[in-house]
């Protein structure tokens, strides 16, 4: 007998296909987002210390409640947002299985779900595995601005929830307050549920402010809230992420999380726990990561490629369009073979594939790494 899955059309995600890719052809690997310098020492110390001091045995299914304390403190810090550490935190697997742990909690079958494309490619494929029709809005290169308008059109009786994202990845682009307020005006009196992926949110530039969901009274009533600490403590490989939400939406959440993973590395969270009582592990991310932004930037500047600086994330979409009409997988894999860089195609996020000339660089490299590729860069 031959057997499908509920996914028989998905295949293996463009980031392990180019870091494969990379590795294979000994290739500065740009593509898959993660640093390639060493998580904090004094945070790594902490989680060590809390192994040493007993906490190997499951976490509390909803996490670590000292953690859950330092994240309730993270939000009434920035945001003069309150989350109640009991009843409205639950500690994750990282954000994606934050991310799909909420859709399978609340999509069922027939239920519309509006994302954004280009979007992180982990949305679709939970939406549809459990029974739920993608709405996809296409934003348009290089702004990816929303038109209202449109969201508008696509919202009917049928319509579940919508999953934004800001800072955005792949494109490097914030929303604006503005962006929210229309957000909360078209949600206010239905029974739509907000997704907001947030795993950026540290990750800002030029003095722009990140607009959590959670600033918007309306819309956090009815939302949720996914974040990561490996984006903000430089340990993507730990997988320990965090969801906020109203208590309501809160107990149905951890209804599907208990049985899908129930609790989450316990040493690691009592160490990251100790490690945010000094709020400056989180508030100097801005100025840190800028600084890369721009020694990539000004090192190609000179290049052939065009850009508009990313607003926000570790990424920068660059423009191809001047050096050659290329498909963006064939460029993309042809620098990894040829130029020994990799990146990341925009296409495979867009709907029906639709091709901008643009790739995806991740500039959370040492400084080394980015003059290397700067140098490789201005040679194409």
């Amino acid at each position: 007998m031959k057997h499908q899955s509920k996914l028989p059309n998905i295949g293996t995600t463009i980031f392990s296909v180019m870091s494969a890719l990379a590795n294979e052809h000994s290739a500065i690997n740009l593509s898959q987002g993660f640093p390639n310098y060493p998580s904090p020492q004094k945070l790594n110390d902490l989680v060590a210390k809390a192994m040493d001091n007993g906490y190997n045995q499951y976490a509390p299914m909803a996490g670590n409640l000292d953690l859950r304390l330092a994240i309730t403190n993270k939000y009434n810090l920035l945001y003069k947002s309150n989350y109640h550490p009991e009843t409205e935190i639950t500690v994750t697997a990282g954000a994606t299985q934050a991310i799909y742990t909420i859709i399978s909690a609340f999509v069922k079958q027939g239920d519309e779900v509006i994302i954004f494309k280009p979007a992180y490619d982990c949305y679709q494929p939970a939406i549809e595995v459990n029974g739920g029709k993608t709405i996809p809005i296409q934003l348009s290169a290089p702004g990816y601005k929303v038109n209202w308008d449109e969201v508008a059109s696509k919202l009917s009786s049928k319509t579940k929830m919508m999953i934004i994202n800001t800072p955005h990845n792949p494109s490097g682009t914030i929303w604006s307050e503005d962006d929210m307020l229309q957000l909360e005006k078209l949600t206010k009196n239905t029974n739509i549920i907000v997704l907001s992926d947030e795993v950026y949110e540290h990750i800002v530039f030029d003095g722009e402010q990140h607009h959590s969901i959670c600033k918007f009274p309306e819309l956090k009533s009815r939302s949720f809230i996914t974040a990561s600490f490996g984006k903000t403590f430089h340990n993507t490989g730990w997988k320990i992420g965090y969801c906020c939400a109203p208590k309501d939406l809160m107990a149905e959440f951890r209804k599907v999380h208990q049985f899908n993973v129930f609790s989450v590395n316990h040493p690691a969270q009592k160490g990251i726990a100790d490690y945010m009582t000094d709020t400056n592990t989180y508030l100097g991310l801005n100025d840190f990561f800028q600084q890369k932004r721009d020694l990539f930037l000004n090192l190609i500047s000179d290049s052939r490629f065009k850009f508009t600086p990313s607003k926000g994330t570790y990424f920068q979409v660059l423009d191809y369009s001047e050096i050659t009409d290329e498909h963006d997988v064939d460029f993309a894999k042809r620098l990894t073979k040829e130029f020994k860089i990799a990146s990341i195609p925009l296409s495979v996020f867009n709907e029906n594939g639709t091709d901008d000339k643009v790739l995806r660089f991740c500039f959370a490299k040492t400084n080394e790494t980015l003059v290397k590729a700067s140098e490789i860069l201005k040679r194409i």
